[in-house]
């Protein structure tokens, strides 16, 4: 029922930061349990960052430290702040957003795609060296 659009990707360098924003229409966020996934080439999408409905999140390994999500529910918008940015960072980034999940979640359930009702289009992240 929700409608996503993500937007903010483009190209940056070692180093610099990027804001990922992922726009939601329908049902609003705070219904929806949301994730971010990334997809390289040549590679299977992965799980990055996820937040559920209590405002918890999670996140893979390789961008603790580095990357932040967030909702802002006024605007109805997910948010991934992305910095010190590497080029294994390249990826088509997708949102996604599920309401099968419990006010608390957990990282087994978001970090699995078949979690995930509705995916936006995705955004392009390049990062050079």
């Amino acid at each position: 029922q929700v409608q996503l659009v993500e937007s903010g990707g483009g190209l940056v360098q070692a180093g610099g930061s990027l804001r990922l924003s992922c726009a939601a229409s329908g049902r609003t966020l705070r219904d929806n349990a949301m994730g971010w996934f990334r997809q390289a080439p040549g590679k299977e999408r992965e799980f990055v960052a996820a937040i559920d409905r209590s405002g918890g999140t999670f996140y893979a390994d390789s961008v603790k430290d580095r990357f932040i999500i967030s909702r802002d529910k006024a605007k109805n918008t997910m948010v991934l702040e992305m910095n010190s940015l590497k080029p294994d960072d390249t990826a088509v980034y997708y949102c996604g957003a599920t309401p099968r999940t419990a006010y608390y979640a957990t990282l087994r359930y978001l970090a699995a795609q078949s979690s995930y009702d509705t995916w936006g289009q995705g955004t392009q992240v390049t990062v050079s060296s």
